[in-house]
């Protein structure tokens, strides 16, 4: 089974790329859901999340307010770590499940979609890398259209990001998402026709999995 890790910055388009491959039917595991789920009432890190940043953050519902939680975390590195720390082993046990129950099912393909994977060193359970990449001047217009960003917080997150530059550096594709959608689309079917395919066909000839 390959292993793709699909990554990319803030407003870099990966969301949407990650849509392509659910169009292909291809099995996905998106990192940011696994977190809502985790944070909705009832969610497993509920409890964890309100003892560490107190019940300042706990929404009406039983969930965790994220705008609350983000105001605390994007504020202070210490607080942003100590969140970390809470939710990326919960994250991990997600994932693994994920590939567990596709490797048994005999997926041939699966993919990752994690936005800090190179910052949490998650590219080294992958066989091949995508990074969505875009323009900062894009970048910028895009991450500021979404409700309740603003430039301070987009500072922030974008401290908190590995650069886009460095990133490229350590992907094996790169998908420029400011061409529009058509034009991703060619560049996600040429390097699944071409790299990753490649990639399957060398792991098949030597009889052994990921």
């Amino acid at each position: 089974m390959i292993i793709i890790g699909l990554t990319g910055g803030i407003a870099s388009g990966k969301s949407t790329t990650a849509t392509m491959f659910r169009e292909r039917d291809i099995p996905l595991h998106d990192a940011d859901a696994a977190v809502h789920k985790m944070m909705a009432s009832g969610g497993v890190a509920v409890d964890r999340v309100v003892a560490a940043f107190g019940r300042e953050v706990l929404a009406p519902d039983g969930s965790i307010d994220r705008q609350r939680l983000g105001r605390q975390v994007f504020a202070s590195p210490d607080r942003r770590q100590l969140l970390e720390s809470i939710i990326h082993p919960l994250v991990a046990a997600s994932r693994d499940k994920f590939l567990a129950r596709n490797r048994q099912a005999g997926a041939p393909l699966v993919v990752l979609d994690i936005p800090l994977l190179f910052e949490t060193g998650g590219e080294a359970i992958c066989d091949f890398v995508i990074l969505c990449s875009v323009d900062p001047d894009t970048q910028k217009q895009r991450a500021l259209s979404r409700p309740g960003m603003t430039q301070d917080k987009l500072d922030a997150i974008l401290q908190s990001q590995m650069p886009l530059a460095t990133k490229r550096a350590m992907a094996d594709a790169v998908i420029e998402t400011d061409h529009g959608l058509e034009a991703a689309r060619r560049s996600l079917q040429t390097i699944l026709d071409g790299p990753v395919r490649e990639l399957g066909e060398t792991k098949n000839r030597g009889g052994c999995d990921a």
